[in-house]
């Protein structure tokens, strides 16, 4: 059982007044685009985790099958988003898929090639960690596999890349087709380059 844990809670400062998740992307409300794509996916559960605005963020995705998960302390960073996240999700999942909300480009092909990847694997071994590489560069999402669970519940610093630098006889790069997974929103120059 895999369970996507999408972190929707933060202020998204650097692009100024607006929520970059409730930006518009095509005909689509970013946050809603991604959580479709999400969703689609082969992923057993989604968990949207909501802080900054989450009301309004409720409100664009009232008719997606996702969990709510509420995290009071979002304005302490992202790492508090990812433990609401994983704290909520089921003691059954075997793989928990850190996701950002501010990739538009994210498919669900691409995530399907990471949670094949991290299947494919789990047949063999199982402390894994799955991510995706384009070019030589890292993206995101990033998916743990259950045996790091408490690793991320105490983990201190921010986000979860330190613990994949301490774990990289762990870590399976994924080659991407492409930079969908590389690319995301965070100031108003990337989001004119995206619309």
């Amino acid at each position: 059982m895999i369970s996507a844990i999408i972190l929707a809670a933060g202020e998204s400062r650097r692009m100024g007044v607006q929520n970059k998740l409730l930006l518009q992307i095509d005909s689509e409300v970013l946050i809603r685009k991604f959580v479709k794509s999400v969703s689609n996916s082969l992923v057993d559960a989604v968990l949207v985790v909501v802080g900054f605005e989450a009301e309004k963020i409720k409100a664009v995705l009232h008719d997606q099958a996702v969990k709510f998960v509420e995290n009071p302390s979002y304005e302490e960073g992202m790492t508090t988003s990812i433990q609401s996240g994983v704290k909520a999700s089921s003691n059954e999942s075997t793989g928990l898929m850190i996701c950002l909300a501010d990739m538009p480009f994210a498919e669900t092909s691409d995530l399907n090639l990471l949670i094949q990847a991290f299947n494919d694997y789990r047949s063999k071994e199982s402390s894994l960690i799955i991510v995706p590489v384009f070019q030589g560069k890292r993206g995101n999402p990033v998916l743990f596999s259950e045996e790091f669970r408490d690793k991320i519940l105490t983990h201190k610093g921010e986000g979860c890349r330190e613990i994949v630098r301490q774990f990289p006889h762990y870590v399976k790069e994924v080659s991407m087709e492409n930079d969908n997974l590389l690319r995301d929103i965070d100031t108003p120059e990337d989001y004119m380059f995206v619309t």
